[in-house]
């Protein structure tokens, strides 16, 4: 029992009590002590009025004061008043952040009531279905989203797998709709842009069958020539000799394939935590020209090395001279017999450029963007003669961008061609 409850009984008590006493002087005991108890029911009542007026008007009055027990009830209902206000600001802080939040996520939402009528929507469903909020508010989605297949999806009720439509407002866009029922029979929809993914499921299916392309060649020619040399050996040995070479031209092929691919593998997945280390350019571009002059033989090329700065620049060593003998060698293969190929390495605006030009053939412009990509030739029989495998490009990409540089490339036709890598300041090491 409370102890406030106590003390109003005990006090009842005593009034009944001296009511009595009092009333038995003048012989009136029964009324003195029904006006205590009448007096007693007329302030309940009044304590019940206050309670309930203020329970009728709650948001415009403040609460009552009372006495006694009365007074223990009104500061309860104070302290419960009190932690309800502040639950209910908590709960619309909470509220506001969770809107807030949804309506910044890059996937469309949109809330539907049980008439199919649009509820509420984020802002990423105007951009990718073209629901607005709050003007489209309680229209019903079959009026701003017209594709049947969405409309069957959402009336046949069953949502264990995402719908795959194009996106009604950029039609260049895939979404993937995934509908959630919930409480009071209302129905979340969230429209996901998986352009990206199906871009990559498409690289990822090219570059298997462009690696499988590239592979089938050379095994072809060899398991040919290995069933020839299984049936008949040659008598002549010019002939034998002959078709050893090209096996071995063919292997030396597939082992240059191999290399560039898993070289590209690992600058995908290798992390660049070890790219911090000063890497000597000046050194570094002398020895790719040696090994360029090696590789240039019997074309005659005249190979220049202008070495502009002795700065250097941090980064991997291994990873920098695939990069600069990447583009030198290509360099030296598509340059026809006695031309020119420039080598430099200058400093310009506090950024370090590696520049590599060449008197080649030049390449078509509606080539150049493409030049990076994965297999890409301009010329593919040139490209196989020359012993490209149509990655070195794609490697040279990888690199500059894990060096957070970028590449450019220019080229007009029968002119020649010149491959730039720029690297940031932060790059730069000065001596």
């Amino acid at each position: 029992m409370h102890p406030q409850f106590q003390r109003e009984l005990w006090l009842l008590v005593f009034l009944i009590f001296f009511a009595a006493i009092v009333g038995s002087a003048f012989d009136l005991s029964m009324l003195f002590v029904n006006l205590v108890l009448l007096a007693y029911i007329i302030f309940t009542f009044l304590n019940i009025s206050k309670l309930h007026r203020w329970l009728l008007h709650r948001k415009n009055e403040p609460l009552p004061e009372g006495r006694g027990y009365w007074g223990e009830i009104f500061h309860e209902l104070f302290l419960m008043e009190k932690k309800h206000a502040k639950n209910k600001l908590t709960l619309s802080e909470t509220i506001l952040r969770f809107q807030d939040a949804t309506t910044a996520l890059p996937d469309a939402m949109i809330i539907l009531n049980k008439h199919q009528q649009i509820d509420w929507s984020n802002n990423a469903a105007e951009s990718l279905v073209g629901v607005r909020n709050p003007e489209d508010t309680q229209q019903p989605i079959s009026n701003l989203i017209r594709a049947p297949e969405f409309m069957k999806y959402l009336n046949r009720k069953d949502y264990s797998k995402a719908l795959t439509m194009p996106s009604p407002e950029q039609p260049t866009k895939q979404l993937a709709v995934q509908i959630i029922p919930y409480v009071k029979q209302q129905t979340l929809i969230i429209c996901r842009d998986v352009s990206h993914i199906n871009k990559l499921e498409e690289m990822r299916s090219s570059f298997v069958a462009n690696a499988s392309h590239e592979l089938r060649s050379p095994i072809t020619v060899i398991s040919g020539y290995l069933e020839t040399l299984q049936h008949h050996l040659p008598d002549n040995p010019e002939k034998l000799a002959k078709i050893i070479n090209n096996m071995y031209d063919q292997s030396k092929r597939m082992e240059r394939l191999v290399t560039d691919l898993l070289a590209l593998s690992k600058l995908e997945t290798r992390p660049t935590d070890q790219h911090d280390n000063e890497v000597e350019i000046p050194a570094l571009l002398t020895a790719i020209k040696e090994s360029a002059i090696i590789l240039s033989d019997n074309k005659k090329h005249n190979i220049e090395l202008n070495i502009k700065t002795k700065s250097n620049i941090s980064g991997n060593y291994e990873e920098l001279y695939s990069l600069f003998s990447n583009l030198v060698n290509n360099a030296v293969r598509y340059t026809p017999n006695k031309g020119h190929i420039s080598i430099l390495w200058e400093e310009i605006d506090k950024q370090m450029v590696f520049t590599v030009t060449d008197s080649g053939h030049g390449i078509p412009k509606q080539h150049i963007p493409h030049l990076t990509e994965r297999f890409y030739r301009v010329n593919i029989d040139r490209s196989r003669e020359s012993g490209g495998t149509g990655l070195g490009l794609a490697i040279v990409k990888h690199i500059v961008e894990r060096h957070d540089g970028r590449l450019e490339i220019s080229s007009k036709i029968n002119v020649g061609s010149t491959f730039r890598c720029i690297f940031p300041t932060t790059r730069l090491i000065k001596h």
